[in-house]
């Protein structure tokens, strides 16, 4: 049995899908350089400009379930086209932007566009490669996937240091308008258009749900947990996530078909996926504060400190993708969470207000090597368990987590850190703004590196998919793409 549908241009539909998504995501993390110069021109605190990110993931997390049912109504090219769009109106009006909360809006617009191209993206590549080939295609996607974000700072820093912060958004807004004019003449249909019955209820709860969960993260940067503005949201998050999911086991088409998670390898890639991204955000907004407030390098400088975890990044990811289809994901998987675990160590111990650059180089090029040899092998062994009519739904469950994965550690982080900025400088009163800068990053390396060894627990319990479930469900039909 086949489950792949022939195109005519699978490549050049992968690059526009990849292409999309890695300046959506290159989003995420782009700002972050640009904090300390947005909190200075708008008069705000590192809390409130966090929302900068934390909104982006917000809305993604909102909107990429909702993106599973959107592709049974709408067709790919639709989506991915609307998409690119919408991102392009929120890169223009964030980098117009007057204001603080013009700029958020901005950002939130630009995250609606992201989150209808990222759960296409996944779907799309399982279903126009054959499964031999995927480890090598989800290697390159595993490279959008961490490169992107990790190299918003990098290259932000640059741009900041040359021109302006808003220049970000005018570079994304060029991007964005060549690969649409692209997008209209190659991207074809590969989604199956059944237009079910929209369950507003579900959206409602899912909404609820993954939003209340992440404004209350969100809002512990500034408050404490036992604030009505924290605890409300949480509950009422929770509570929207449990009914969100008891109603969609319930229904015979659930908006987001949570029957997913009955495989386990899926579950535990997810998981891993999960844990790998949320370092990755913490990452990629501790580290330039650090380097910028701490170590007092510019922000061109910071963003060439971290450009040498980004190169291991990029030279492992297609390695790893094609070797992974010779010797399947457990050897990459443990070995790198353990490579994870140690760069985590290594930052944890050797933050400080006086740290020599070339440490903070060192521990990011392994913590990157480490994240490399996870984050493809676990996506793609997890998607592989599961049949084709499930890609959709295990996509947009992955993706889900993975954007609530991401705010969760960019609000966490900001949390911890504040909360070691205010221990160390009432703890030492005559102490720098440096070296609280330093206390309070190295004090949320703790953080990072309990979740790194969370992960390498679960690694040990990965074994290999091979997609042969596919073959105990009743077969389908292998449908002629509709163009449209």
């Amino acid at each position: 049995m086949s489950t792949q549908i022939q195109v005519k241009n699978p490549k050049t539909m992968a690059f526009i899908l990849m292409l999309g998504a890695f300046i959506g995501l290159f989003g995420e993390t782009a700002l972050n350089m640009a904090l300390t110069n947005i909190m200075d021109q708008y008069t705000i605190k590192a809390g409130t400009a966090q929302w900068l990110t934390t909104g982006y993931l917000l809305v993604l997390a909102i909107l990429v379930p909702i993106t599973a049912l959107l592709m049974r109504w709408y067709t790919t090219r639709k989506l991915v086209i609307g998409g690119l769009v919408i991102s392009l109106a929120g890169a223009i009006l964030a980098a117009l932007s007057p204001s603080f909360v013009v700029l958020l809006l901005g950002r939130l617009v630009q995250a609606v566009g992201t989150g209808l191209i990222l759960p296409v993206m996944t779907t799309v590549l399982l279903i126009i490669f054959p499964i031999h080939r995927r480890g090598a295609v989800m290697g390159i996607m595993g490279l959008v996937i961490t490169l992107a974000p990790a190299l918003g700072p990098t290259l932000s820093g640059v741009i900041i240091s040359t021109l302006d912060w808003p220049y970000i958004f005018w570079f994304s807004a060029i991007f964005y308008v060549l690969l649409t004019i692209y997008a209209m003449t190659k991207m074809e249909n590969v989604s199956d258009i059944t237009k079910p019955k929209i369950d507003f209820p579900s959206i409602l709860l899912s909404t609820i749900g993954f939003g209340g969960l992440i404004y209350a993260l969100s809002t512990l940067a500034e408050k404490a947990i036992t604030a009505p503005v924290v605890w409300g949201p949480l509950l009422a998050g929770i509570i929207g996530l449990l009914l969100f999911g008891l109603r969609q086991m319930k229904m015979e088409q659930p908006m987001v078909n949570l029957r997913v998670f009955k495989y386990p390898m899926f579950t535990l890639g997810t998981m891993m996926m999960f844990l790998g991204i949320l370092i990755i955000l913490s990452t990629a907004i501790l580290l330039p504060l650090y380097l910028k407030s701490a170590l007092l390098f510019s922000a061109a400088m910071a963003g060439l400190i971290l450009l040498p975890g980004n190169a291991v990044n990029f030279v492992m990811s297609p390695i790893v993708g094609a070797l992974f289809d010779k010797s399947g994901p457990r050897v990459f998987i443990i070995s790198g969470s353990i490579i994870v675990l140690i760069g985590n160590i290594m930052f944890m111990n050797v933050i400080s207000a006086t740290t020599p650059n070339w440490q903070i180089i060192v521990a990011f090029m392994i913590l990157f090597f480490g994240i490399t040899m996870v984050m493809m092998p676990a996506q793609t062994n997890a998607l592989n368990q599961l049949p084709r009519q499930f890609y959709a739904d295990g996509s947009a469950a992955m993706n889900t987590l993975n954007q609530v994965a991401g705010a969760a550690g960019t609000a966490i982080a900001i949390t911890v850190f504040t909360a070691g900025q205010k221990g160390y400088g009432a703890a030492f009163p005559d102490a720098s703004g440096p070296e609280i800068v330093a206390a309070g990053v190295s004090y949320a390396f703790y953080f990072i590196t309990a979740i790194s060894v969370i992960a390498m627990v679960i690694a040990f319990f990965i074994k290999k998919s091979n997609g042969g479930e596919v073959k105990s469900l009743a077969p389908l039909k292998t449908k002629k793409p509709v163009h449209g």
